[in-house]
């Protein structure tokens, strides 16, 4: 029996594990959580940092591993690389997972390969990037930690006083105390492009992108759903499609999955924005399944067991959507009200939390309190439902006392 080596044992994590059993794979969890959920789905477990790349790579060569997947995991996915390079397993350049997982280092190497990118600046301590003069930047600005993931740490800065907040709020969230200040690009279309595609054979078989929807009332950074198909005139999608096969080409991916925001200025330009070397949280593989008809999980421990992947020749099902359950203030939640005209559009709804429990102001993926995903019969019932989703899907909170 297959041996393969899972770096994360969280809820959404979960479903890699329960997959690679069902493909009869024997499975070892690594997770610095004593209480991680994985643990109870795997057949081993070790208590072990998925950043510690020398103890990752002990836990490896004592458990003869066949293959290693970071599924869905920013900070996992480099130890998944350089383990397997050592090991000789299916990998994807250690190097070219590292720039990815890097936001200073992508920029950097975005620049040197003639791809367009904004104006930016990395610093290592709070004091440089507050001395930094700024000079040439124009405001709004982008600040946000070299690192995370979930738009953890970022922060739009309008003018020069509010810079110094937005650094520390970013370093607080940098696991290695790194952070990039970069301009703000003003976008052609009305949402960012997101989602995720799928690489194999060093080639995209699978487009799964889509509009990113934001809130703005409550964070105008964080991902509140996803909608397909993406809003984009046809030249801008090939120019997207184009922009994200060269990237391909230039790190050398060879398989998997990964996780896409890119933006189209008003001058039809394509900024990569981030890209991750995993699949994308909130439960996209999901979206991508009701869309394509996939399982984007089983392709993903496939290709990390070395096996060929392909996607079915059919046509994708338009106008499907999620919605990510978030909350507008800290406090408890008291209930979630579905308005009953749009229950004939939703097809699952996935809730993490419930009444009494405690739920924070929604500045990070996080602090999401479940999904609804959504199939709509056209174009217009999508758009009419997700442009007023606030009225649509209440979320109640009480306020606790101060």
């Amino acid at each position: 029996m297959k041996t393969l080596l899972s770096l994360g044992g969280s809820a959404q994590q979960v479903v890699a594990l329960e997959t690679a059993r069902r493909l009869g794979l024997r499975t070892v969890l690594c997770d610095y959580l004593p209480d991680n959920p994985g643990q109870f789905h795997a057949d081993k477990f070790y208590c072990t940092s998925t950043t510690d790349r020398e103890a990752i790579l002990a836990v490896a060569r004592k458990e003869k591993i066949d293959g290693i997947i970071a599924y869905a995991s920013d900070p996992a996915a480099p130890t998944a690389a350089f383990v397997a390079e050592k090991l000789g397993l299916p990998t994807n350049p250690c190097g070219a997972v590292e720039i990815l997982c890097n936001k200073d280092r992508f920029r950097r190497f975005l620049a040197e390969n003639g791809f367009n990118t904004p104006k930016a600046a990395g610093f290592a301590d709070r004091e440089s990037a507050l001395a930094a003069a700024l000079d040439g930047f124009v405001f709004p600005l982008i600040v946000k930690p070299v690192d995370s993931s979930g738009s953890k740490g970022v922060t739009v800065v309008q003018g020069r006083s509010g810079y110094p907040a937005a650094v520390d709020f970013a370093f607080s969230f940098s696991r290695g105390g790194r952070i990039v200040v970069e301009e703000f690009i003003e976008k052609r279309h009305p949402y960012l492009v997101g989602g995720d595609i799928f690489v194999s054979d060093g080639k995209v078989i699978q487009w799964g992108l889509m509009n990113c929807h934001r809130d703005a009332s409550v964070n105008p950074l964080v991902p509140v759903g996803k909608s397909y198909p993406a809003l984009l005139a046809p030249a801008d999608l090939a120019a997207v499609e184009e922009t994200l096969q060269r990237l391909v080409d230039a790190l050398g991916i060879r398989f998997g999955p990964m996780n896409v925001e890119l933006v189209v200025d008003k001058s039809g330009r394509v900024f990569p924005i981030d890209i991750g070397p995993r699949s994308g949280g909130n439960m996209i593989p999901d979206l991508l399944g009701l869309i394509f008809g996939v399982d984007v999980v089983e392709m993903s421990v496939r290709a990390a067991m070395g096996e060929s992947v392909s996607v079915p020749d059919r046509a994708p099902t338009p106008y499907c959507a999620t919605h990510n359950l978030h909350a507008d203030r800290d406090g408890i939640l008291e209930r979630i009200e579905f308005d009953p005209a749009i229950e004939p559009f939703i097809v699952r709804k996935c809730i993490y939390k419930e009444p009494g429990a405690e739920v924070h102001r929604f500045t990070h993926a996080a602090y999401a309190l479940g999904i609804v995903f959504f199939r709509f019969p056209g174009a217009d019932e999508m758009a009419s439902v997700l442009r007023d989703i606030r009225r649509h899907i209440r979320v109640i909170v009480r306020e606790t006392s101060p």
